[in-house]
């Protein structure tokens, strides 16, 4: 089958079985590494990108239910060569250890910040819940999006 997505602002069209995980068309079609396979049962959120800014778990998702959509990858993230607010305040916060889950998280928190821009740290956890980091213990990763937050906020005064 034909496959039409927008990946990161730039539109693709692949043959790909119907069988074909979304998470390894991402990854292997395209060659977008940044997404990451973890548990292939969406427990961990590693494989989390964005289908029209809703976070999603490339995982157990076919590419053919993504044909005409938009997705977004970590790699969409950073924009002109800068880094996005919320990838600059995960490296200023250190809202990361081995970074398997940081795509992922980062991809939750783009999300929830366009939804929610002033979140309340339960909120942050609560949008957290469907991702898993074995390394942080999480608090560095709610300081890193509230601190994005807070510059997001700044960038809209300005």
């Amino acid at each position: 089958m034909e496959v039409t997505v927008t990946v990161n602002g730039v539109e693709y069209r692949r043959e790909t079985e119907p069988r074909r995980l979304l998470v390894d068309f991402i990854r292997t079609d395209l060659g977008l590494t940044g997404t990451h396979i973890g548990c292939d049962t969406t427990s961990c959120g590693a494989c989390t990108v964005l289908l029209d800014g809703v976070p999603v778990k490339s995982c157990t998702m076919f590419a053919v239910q993504a044909n005409g959509h938009e997705l977004t990858t970590v790699e969409g993230l950073r924009r002109d060569g800068e880094l996005s607010p919320v990838q600059a305040a995960f490296k200023e916060h250190h809202g990361l250890q081995c970074g398997f889950c940081t795509p992922g998280m980062m991809l939750v928190a783009t999300a929830l910040l366009g939804a929610n821009p002033d979140p309340t740290e339960d909120e942050v956890r609560w949008a957290l819940s469907g991702n898993i980091c074995r390394c942080t213990g999480y608090a560095n990763i709610v300081k890193a999006i509230q601190s994005a937050a807070a510059t997001m906020h700044e960038g809209v005064r300005a």
